[in-house]
């Protein structure tokens, strides 16, 4: 179902004890209604981290970063991780080179859809599908903004979206995005020469 989308914000939620804390983003969307980003899981895999976007009306997804370097991780990275949305799993590819936010933008396929997802800054980032010979597209912003108790994340939808694309928008609030901002990069490609490093001398 492609519907328009009426703009929304997620507030950060907590709960449970460890080492079974569960934390992130909850919110409602009018069209698609509760929406929760775990981010990330409580941990039941060595070598594993993952965030999970789930609602009543989008496809549960998640992100799954996976190695001997995740056990240092609060968020899953784009390094060796796999994305599903429902049963399907997600191809990703970007360009580590890339000087600019568009060169480093991360190109995904989903349903046979392509989608771009394209950092704003270290705290937004936009999600758009490309438009094809049935459909005009669709772009998601997603924004944190605030500090503390007062932090939202800002969504909203310029075209007529389905679950799938808010699934596949939401659960990258939970992955560390940084590589694909130029800053980020740089302190990417240390951190990837010292897991790098960690592996070969484990």
């Amino acid at each position: 179902m492609h519907t328009p989308v009426t703009p929304f914000a997620l507030v950060p939620w907590k709960e449970g004890k460890r080492p079974d804390v569960r934390s992130g983003w909850r919110g409602v969307s009018a069209e698609f209604g509760e929406i929760v980003l775990t981010c990330p899981l409580p941990r039941t895999a060595p070598e594993s981290v993952v965030s999970e976007a789930r609602g009543g009306r989008i496809p549960a997804a998640t992100f799954e970063s996976r190695g001997i370097h995740t056990d240092s991780l609060r968020l899953p990275t784009l390094n060796r991780a796999t994305l599903r949305v429902g049963d399907r799993v997600v191809y990703m590819t970007r360009n580590r080179w890339g000087a600019t936010l568009e060169q480093r933008a991360l190109l995904l396929r989903y349903a046979g859809d392509h989608y771009r997802l394209a950092a704003l800054d270290s705290r937004g980032f936009v999600l758009t599908r490309a438009a094809d010979a049935e459909d005009p597209g669709v772009t998601v912003t997603v924004r944190e903004s605030g500090r503390g108790k007062g932090r939202r994340l800002s969504v909203h939808a310029d075209g007529r979206a389905e679950g799938g694309d808010l699934a596949l928008a939401l659960v990258f609030a939970g992955v560390d995005r940084a590589a694909l901002t130029r800053v980020g990069a740089v302190r990417s490609g240390v951190r990837r020469v010292t897991e790098l490093w960690a592996e070969a001398n484990s």
